[in-house]
């Protein structure tokens, strides 16, 4: 679908998928697992000069937090397929509270925070009642991994009549053809725009 024409800010919330310590800061999970990619340490950096853009004209900034339910005695509930994906997730991971758990210190602090216990933001979440209570039509979002929360949270706002902007520099994964990919069969459910672009596109906004 290309580009927009128009942003109402007001209306606009930028949504940020799991951009937290737990896989972007070096003492995370990931970090500590070894598992990262530079395009994904990048997005925070990126990302921050559109949120303060959208602030400014009086828009919000939502960041949804993937979070492993600490279970008895501690070791998270995590689903099967996850586990043996990655093995080196314990006690502590994505836990409520904990550092992993948080936003990245370039993004904070959000306007709301969202846990999700799946792909999708959406799911089993408090995401589309804070979006229908402040009158947002219009999501922004950005975050990883291009191919499973970004895709899965894009789709969920498509089935439930939220316009959206995929921020094509905005999001990322482990690997770059896997990320173009994901853009190229997700470009029939929204508008594809660059981060700059958007600036851009809000400054001019009324």
């Amino acid at each position: 679908m290309g580009k927009i024409t128009h942003i109402d800010p007001k209306k606009t919330a930028l949504l940020t998928i799991d951009l937290q310590n737990d896989f972007l800061h070096p003492e995370g999970a990931y970090g500590r697992a070894g598992q990262g990619a530079e395009a994904i340490t990048a997005l925070p950096d990126r990302i921050a000069p559109l949120r303060d853009a959208l602030r400014d004209k009086g828009g919000i900034y939502i960041s949804a937090q993937f979070t492993l339910v600490p279970g008895p005695g501690g070791e998270p509930l995590i689903a099967p397929h996850l586990k043996q994906l990655r093995p080196f997730l314990g006690k502590g991971d994505f836990a409520p509270g904990e550092f992993g758990h948080q936003l990245v210190d370039e993004l904070q602090p959000a306007d709301y925070t969202v846990e999700k216990v799946a792909y999708s933001a959406f799911y089993q979440t408090r995401l589309e009642y804070i979006l229908n209570a402040l009158g947002i039509e219009l999501l922004l979002i950005g975050g990883i991994v291009t191919n499973g929360g970004v895709a899965s949270t894009l789709r969920d706002a498509h089935q439930r009549n939220f316009d959206t902007v995929l921020l094509t520099d905005g999001c990322a994964a482990f690997k770059r053809e896997v990320h173009d990919a994901t853009l190229v069969s997700l470009g029939s459910l929204g508008a594809q725009m660059t981060c700059n672009d958007t600036i851009a596109l809000l400054e001019a906004s009324k």
